[in-house]
């Protein structure tokens, strides 16, 4: 594509998210992917759930062959206008409680107060199964 690209908004290119009429945005170009669905080696699916957003880091991520990324030339139908794409919000952690190590050896003694009397008895059942057996 030369000079002359077409540029597209985000919101003509969601709209195309469908088996028949597929785009997807990656590293800032659109590209028209029907034709290649039956084709993609990850099925269409992959495709299809990488619509309506931007795309580039779903394409990263698996790692591409080189082959694969000469081929999306074939598929590029322009640019996307850069503006209208929705900015990236950062993952963030949810608040965990702050793990206190005292608690731990509060735990710890519950189950003992629970495990020693059941073990006590236990031994006590025993010892009297094998007296009243001999």
């Amino acid at each position: 594509m030369g000079g002359d690209a077409k540029v597209f908004t985000f919101e003509d290119v969601t709209v195309h998210n469908k088996p028949k009429d597929c785009w997807l945005i990656i590293n800032g170009k659109v590209y028209d992917v029907t034709k290649f669905m039956e084709d993609h080696p990850g099925g269409d699916d992959v495709l299809l759930s990488s619509t309506g957003k931007d795309a580039t880091d779903d394409f990263e991520d698996v790692g591409h062959s080189d082959s694969a990324r000469e081929m999306m030339a074939g598929y590029c139908i322009g640019d996307i206008d850069a503006s209208t794409v929705p900015k990236k919000t950062k993952y963030k952690a949810p608040q965990q409680p702050h793990y206190n190590q005292d608690k731990t050896s509060e735990f710890i003694i519950k189950i003992l107060q629970f495990l020693v009397p059941l073990a006590i008895l236990g031994v006590a059942f025993g010892i009297r199964l094998y007296t009243k057996s001999t």
